[in-house]
């Protein structure tokens, strides 16, 4: 049972960081930079805090009675994957929601989910025991499936390029796009291990008094603290000339409102996905670190729904749909194999 409440959770904030992008693609008249940094600011820096503040009231006993190291690492590993969620975010302007989010995501499970594994020690039970072979034949499966959706991405851009006019293809570039998306999956994966360095904090909020679903919150204010400063570093020196700051104050611009609602709610979804997880891994017992490939499997999944409602697979063929529905299929089926498996790790 306590399986099955964590694949919720990590299904609820997949399902969160999955629609995080849609409001952004109502925001007008706004350079990518200008609404990218507050989002950030909101999914970064104000919502880690409100979340943490929401979970105790001895934050500062928490982190004073944690190792300098702990935080430090946390906050390195946080700062390594800022470089991931810009890349992915960029992946998303030049190859679309759904196969901006697969490539990019994809990659982040294998290496968010083996990596940390291998670090903690616990790559042999994941090899060498049957539950174990379970979770693996789930993230096999979940790779399986994310190829499968790129697949569809390819066969989408060949619809794309035989039916669209210059004009409406927009900044769709599958070779660009693929390669940023590549990177920010590698770099994405970092947060991984920034969790995993921050058990310590984790530790220290269940000593606290923390309620033990939310012990891994505080996590999140240094982790993600430190994703907040590549990306502001980036964007400060990327927005030169462009009137990125003065755009967040210009009255003249329609629906400047608007703007702020939609930004500030896009950066509310974006940071409810860690909340979410960090609630669902105190759930997974026997093999914790799969907890990366559910969430993101999720995010993969939902990603593509919604490229479905937004019309993002509009014009293609059937063997392109028979592929995003098999990928969709597998993606599912990986989810339930790794929830099986840390059900039989904790039988």
């Amino acid at each position: 049972m306590e399986q099955i409440l964590g694949i919720i959770l990590h299904t609820i904030g997949g399902f969160s960081s999955a629609s995080f992008y849609v409001p952004t693609y109502k925001i007008k008249k706004w350079a990518w930079e200008t609404y990218w940094i507050l989002l950030g600011f909101v999914a970064w820096v104000i919502m880690p805090a409100i979340g943490c503040w929401f979970v105790t009231d001895k934050a500062w006993e928490i982190y004073s009675s944690t190792s300098s190291s702990a935080l430090f690492y946390t906050y390195l590993f946080g700062a390594l994957w800022g470089f991931g969620g810009l890349f992915a975010g960029l992946g998303i302007r030049y190859m679309g929601l759904a196969l901006g989010q697969s490539i990019s995501l994809g990659v982040c499970s294998v290496v968010g989910t083996l990596v940390p594994a291998a670090m903690n020690g616990s790559l042999d039970s994941l090899l060498f025991t049957p539950s174990g072979l379970v979770v693996t034949g789930g993230l096999v499966i979940s790779i399986l499936g994310i190829i499968c959706c790129g697949i569809a991405g390819q066969l989408k851009e060949k619809a794309w390029n035989a039916q669209r006019s210059e004009d409406s293809k927009g900044e769709f570039s599958l070779m660009k796009g693929l390669i940023i998306a590549t990177l920010g999956g590698i770099m994405s994966a970092c947060m991984a291990i920034a969790i995993m360095f921050g058990e310590p904090i984790a530790k220290a909020a269940v000593s606290s008094g923390t309620v033990e679903i939310f012990m891994n919150i505080p996590i999140f204010v240094i982790a993600l603290g430190g994703g907040f400063t590549t990306n502001l570093i980036y964007v400060v020196i990327k927005s030169r000339g462009n009137n990125m700051l003065s755009n967040l104050f210009n009255r003249k611009i329609e629906m400047l409102g608007r703007n702020y609602f939609l930004a500030i709610l896009a950066g509310v979804m974006w940071y409810l996905q860690y909340f979410f997880y960090g609630m669902g891994a105190t759930k997974m017992q026997g093999y914790e670190f799969a907890s990366w490939c559910i969430h993101l499997s999720s995010i993969v999944l939902f990603s593509n729904l919604w490229g479905l409602w937004l019309k993002e697979w509009q014009g293609v063929g059937r063997k392109t749909m028979v592929w995003l529905g098999a990928g969709i299929f597998l993606l599912i089926a990986s989810i339930v194999l790794i929830g099986w498996g840390n059900y039989a790790a904790a039988a």
